[in-house]
């Protein structure tokens, strides 16, 4: 008892702050136009390591300046990528067609995180009407796909290499039917233009970034595929250093494909072809997609999710991904507790923004899902009455451990589903000279996919986001695997609204299952603590997926384990290096911000 009355004597003391080298400046960089940061080194993704994805290598925090800009800004994951979609948009081209540029070009830049073989989130504000749309390209499962397709001949599941690496984890990728169906509504530019800049980089080459090296030197399984290891190693196996000029040849000749011939040379077909040749003949692990799967495959406009935080209207991506709901039901959650009132990072707001985060993910892990498939309770989630429940439960003086699942109204009778989702995906913020704007999420799911490469690109593994186990608890899982389905994702592009209608804030981040904790910990130090969007980014990060206490490892953070244990939590020490980038309104500029711990910038003017 004296421990704990210790434990509890302390929780309003202020905890974590930023380390000195990721807090960076406190205002914002004067001036029309400008770039936030240099690369010096970026943190590289991490979290739990999975068999099919060993631990990724933190290389340190670059310092970056928000930029201040007063008509356009681009935010993203790489300089080029920055680079090429700011060049569109000062070349005449709106928003969309800045994020297909951008998008391309991380293709070619960061080809571990996102691009053609892969799916995206799409949230587009469009200015002249008021109106905000959200784009789903989310991969499918081929139609030939049953439940058994992560189980093995005992119908046990899967060990995680043995699902992700090689054809079996990979569905029709989205990205390109994704990009041709917004750019056809809202683009401006025509449609070949907007891959003049990933052509180039493709065919004359860039330099490998420390961060591209390490992700690249430490994969044990990307060297097994032919393609890959004669583009990314040397001889000897090493991968290409840093600094070093990378060219793609290969990818070059794809996007001129698909430039000159639109989605559909990409679905139809010789590349086609050769996408359905590589899965079903990967040598080891052989898939089941086929040409009708590519074929078929269409994105979806569906009605944005919103809901309401700090008084602020709160927009992210709708099921089939998670993230929208997750963050939304945490937000909600953690405004009905003393958290906006406490000192950001101390232990007792730690606590609860953990706490609000169990209550989420277990929410998540059992109603969540596509809901062209399963009835999915996502409003239901969010309704005031639900999330009164729900915050009932939250003890200041002792943690849940592990949260069970609410039963919101009109539950479906689901068993609990868990799955695999990587640490990887790319996220970018574009805003354009006349308020049009982008938020968008995109990935190929784990750093480098399936480990295999056709044509320049490597395909995504977003299968394994489905539950390896189709039933639980002699329920049927949401979330399991069905013939034409969308595996669940938690990539949360969000765009949150001042009381008048205006945007007040383009957010998102890569970090698979972590998504919706990064990006709900940067709207409650934003809009509930009252912390630049600056500030929010280079925050230590914590928080909890319905398991044990997350903290950032390097961080002034990693103080407050000792505190959570006395109140019940387990507490795990990991690399957390998110990736959010995000652009903020304040006064009559855009701010934008690029995150510390990778080697993003925000470019304006």
């Amino acid at each position: 008892m004296a421990r704990l009355a210790a434990a509890l004597a302390v929780l309003l003391i202020a905890g974590a702050a930023a380390p000195a080298a990721a807090q960076g400046t406190t205002g914002v960089t004067p001036g029309a136009t400008g770039v936030a940061g240099t690369t010096r080194g970026a943190a590289i993704e991490s979290g739990a390591a999975p068999a099919a994805q060993p631990p990724e290598i933190a290389t340190g925090w670059t310092p970056k300046p928000a930029v201040s800009a007063r008509s356009e800004m681009v935010v993203a994951a790489h300089p080029l990528a920055a680079q090429a979609g700011a060049a569109i948009l000062a070349a005449g081209g709106n928003a969309i067609d800045a994020a297909i540029a951008t998008q391309l070009v991380l293709n070619v830049v960061e080809p571990q995180s996102s691009g053609i073989g892969g799916g995206a989130f799409i949230l587009y504000y469009e200015a002249a009407h008021r109106r905000l749309h959200a784009y789903d390209g989310r991969e499918t499962a081929p139609l030939e796909a049953d439940e058994g397709l992560f189980l093995d001949a005992a119908g046990q599941p899967l060990r995680r290499a043995e699902a992700v690496v090689g054809g079996r984890s990979v569905g029709a990728p989205g990205l390109l039917r994704l990009a041709e169906s917004v750019h056809r509504r809202h683009g401006r530019l025509p449609w070949n233009r907007l891959f003049d800049p990933a052509i180039r980089f493709a065919a004359e080459g860039f330099a490998v970034s420390p961060r591209l090296h390490a992700l690249l030197q430490a994969d044990r399984f990307l060297r097994g595929d032919p393609q890959a290891r004669a583009l990314f190693y040397r001889e000897d196996g090493s991968a290409l250093p840093a600094g070093s000029s990378l060219a793609n040849p290969a990818l070059a000749e794809t996007l001129r494909t698909v430039a000159r011939g639109g989605a559909q040379a990409f679905y139809t077909g010789a590349i086609a072809a050769d996408i359905v040749a590589a899965v079903r003949g990967h040598p080891h692990n052989p898939g089941r997609l086929a040409m009708e799967d590519l074929r078929r495959y269409r994105a979806i406009e569906r009605e944005p999710l919103c809901g309401r935080y700090g008084g602020l209207r709160v927009c992210s991506a709708p099921p089939p991904s998670s993230g929208g709901a997750t963050l939304l039901e945490l937000l909600g959650i953690l405004e009905r507790t003393p958290f906006a009132s406490l000192e950001p990072g101390s232990l007792m707001a730690v606590h609860l923004f953990d706490e609000a985060g169990r209550l989420a993910y277990a929410d998540r892990d059992r109603y969540l899902a596509d809901p062209d498939f399963v009835p999915v309770p996502a409003t239901a989630l969010l309704d005031p009455a639900y999330l009164d429940a729900r915050r009932a439960l939250i003890d200041p003086r002792r943690s849940l451990g592990a949260a069970s699942p609410g039963v919101p109204a009109a539950a479906p009778a689901f068993g609990h589903g868990e799955s695999l989702e990587l640490a990887s995906t790319s996220h970018l913020s574009i805003v354009d000279r006349e308020g049009n704007a982008v938020s968008m999420s995109t990935s190929i799911e784990s750093a480098f996919g399936s480990r295999t490469m056709v044509r320049g690109f490597l395909l995504n593994n977003q299968l394994t986001d489905f539950s390896f186990a189709p039933r639980q608890e002699g329920r049927p899982v949401a979330n399991r695997v069905e013939p034409g389905k969308r595996p669940r994702s938690t990539m949360a592009p969000t765009v949150v609204f001042n009381r008048d209608g205006s945007i007040r804030m383009l957010i998102g981040s890569p970090g698979g299952a972590w998504i919706a904790n990064y990006v709900a910990e940067v709207l409650a130090l934003s809009i509930g603590q009252g912390r630049s969007l600056e500030q929010a980014l280079a925050t230590p990060h914590w928080g909890s997926r319905n398991g044990a206490a997350e903290l950032e490892r390097g961080t002034a953070a990693e103080v407050l384990g000792p505190g959570l244990e006395l109140l019940g939590e387990s507490v795990r020490v990991i690399d957390m290096p998110s990736g959010l980038h995000g652009i903020e309104r304040v006064g009559d500029r855009w701010v934008g911000a690029a995150d510390p711990r990778r080697e993003g910038v925000a470019i304006g003017r």
